[in-house]
């Protein structure tokens, strides 16, 4: 999956915003009810881009045992980060579950009321 593909599945998800919130402007941000489920570099790092998004750390281990393209994120002592390597042995379908997961990770982590209100959202 190139960059553009994947900046545009997460601002698909419902009540997805971007920025870039950080002083160098280099790293776009991805959000949902105001919480980071998505991180990743504008500059490619050895000509490849590499997103860090959350993960259950049970399913990070599983997923970094069997793909080179994920690795720790960009806190290397948690296993709630990891890093997917874009173009690599990671297969897009997968990417965008990865995606899917790390909503589902930070919707699950809110307060009831707030989960109810991103359930609630209009998916438009």
């Amino acid at each position: 999956m190139n960059i553009e593909n994947f900046r545009e599945y997460c601002l698909a998800i419902k009540g997805a915003t971007e920025s870039t919130p950080f002083i160098d402007d280099r790293v776009l941000v991805f959000k949902v009810m105001d919480k980071m489920f998505c991180m990743i570099s504008l500059e490619p790092k050895d000509g490849v881009f590499r997103a860090d998004l959350k993960c259950d750390p049970e399913y990070t281990l599983e997923l970094r045992e069997k793909f080179d393209g994920i690795g720790p994120g960009h806190v290397p002592t948690t296993l709630l980060w990891h890093r997917v390597t874009l173009e690599s042995d990671v297969p897009d379908k997968l990417i965008i579950d990865l995606i899917r997961h790390s909503v589902d990770e930070v919707i699950k982590k809110l307060p009831k009321k707030k989960q109810a209100e991103y359930r609630e959202q209009s998916d438009c």
